[in-house]
């Protein structure tokens, strides 16, 4: 199923090859912990793959959409924006908090959270929090 600016997959093993267009990252880590569906906005998983670029090295990403129950079982905010498809979290391990900031920034991520191992991003309005 596809939005005008959003994808969606029953699982993720449904995306095929030549719908995928981020080199850097796959469907399966991007899918939902919960029944492995995948949705995926399309202007957040771009902004993604460019902080990707400017960072220059792998990302770890450790929650990216969450399908409603999921979100639900970790805990998640009822209008999470892992459940659009609009947030990543990103492990901390290996890279410089700053940089991450600054790729994220210059990448166009609105939200910006740092958790004690993971920072969060999402293309929603410009904030910033710490978990």
């Amino acid at each position: 199923m596809t939005g005008k600016n959003t994808l969606y997959w029953q699982h993720y093993t449904d995306v095929q090859p030549s719908e995928w267009l981020w080199p850097n990252f796959s469907p399966n880590e991007l899918a939902s912990r919960g029944n492995g569906s995948l949705k995926v906005d399309i202007d957040a998983i771009h902004k993604l793959q460019v902080m990707r670029d400017i960072v220059g090295r792998p990302m770890t990403i450790t929650s990216a959409y969450r399908d409603p129950r999921h979100n639900a079982r970790v805990g998640g905010a009822p209008r999470s924006m892992h459940k659009q498809g609009r947030a990543f979290d990103i492990a901390l391990r290996g890279h410089n908090k700053e940089q991450l900031k600054q790729a994220a920034e210059e990448a166009g991520f609105g939200g910006i959270a740092f958790a004690r191992s993971f920072m969060h991003v999402d293309n929603g309005r410009k904030r910033t929090w710490e978990y």
